[in-house]
């Protein structure tokens, strides 16, 4: 019995919360390496200053443990430090897509019985960004890591505009094969480019009266859904995403959409 009477076989016992730290060289140590350039000539002043970065970033101990010049006027640092308070996996809150992964053979019979054609897919490298890679990856028939793209897929018609295709041309292109999805690819990210041409580009569909009429879709090595989300699209993909993955997502809200 406890002081207060209670039976402690009949208490109710919270469970106890989740908490998590870095892993460096042992469990919970905190260990953490960091990397980043300061615009100061490599030598003592730098690392120190370096040293300083590093503890306004909440890190213990830190330490500097290499030192580069960038030329005259820049140094590249890497560091070890301690980060002592933990993330609380409790109060995580994350944003997740809503989608099952479906494999090819279903993805095509639910559109060929419940949409009874392919679903139209537009997809291009917006702005001045000349990079490919990752928009092709989801969309060509070769596809990323033994992933067949979209256009392996009877369930979809793919439209690949390529690179630095200006806002207004996706759009239009959008408008007149009267496209189910349009899929977005921002690799270049400096100065934030990515998050202005983004907005614009839904900026755009909304003032053509499009947005409603299409599954709008991002990607790219800093994009995920809560940030594609957060800028008016429909769902984002970060690095490493699978085309069967963007598959699976594409059928089931097309065909939601759809009513079908």
């Amino acid at each position: 019995m406890t002081v207060d009477g209670a039976n402690p076989a009949t208490e109710k016992r919270e469970s106890p919360r989740r908490k998590i730290l870095p892993y460096g060289d042992r469990h919970g140590d905190g260990m953490v390496q960091v990397s980043f350039t300061l615009e100061l000539p490599d030598g003592p002043e730098a690392e120190e200053a370096g040293r300083q970065v590093m503890k306004l970033m909440g890190l213990t101990d830190p330490q500097i443990v290499s030192s580069e010049p960038l030329g005259p006027s820049f140094t590249f640092f890497v560091g070890y430090g301690k980060l002592l308070r933990p993330v609380d996996l409790d109060n995580l809150k994350v944003a997740k897509l809503p989608w099952e992964k479906l494999d090819p053979e279903t993805i095509n019979k639910m559109v060929r019985e419940r949409l009874g054609r392919p679903i139209i897919v537009v997809g291009a490298a917006t702005g001045t960004d000349a990079h490919t890679i990752g928009l092709d990856a989801i969309l060509n028939y070769k596809g990323y890591a033994g992933d067949h793209g979209l256009e392996a897929y009877s369930a979809f018609r793919v439209v690949n505009m390529g690179s630095q295709v200006e806002n207004r041309d996706l759009v239009a292109k959008a408008r007149e094969l009267r496209a189910d999805a349009v899929l977005v690819s921002q690799v270049v990210t400096q100065r934030n480019v990515h998050i202005s041409n983004l907005t614009a580009l839904v900026e755009l569909l909304e003032a053509e009266g499009l947005r409603d009429d299409v599954v709008l879709v991002c990607g790219g090595p800093r994009l995920s859904h809560a940030l594609a989300v957060e800028l008016g699209y429909d769902a984002g993909f970060g690095p490493g995403t699978k085309p069967s993955e963007v598959a699976s997502y594409l059928v089931q809200e097309v065909l939601k959409r759809k009513g079908v």
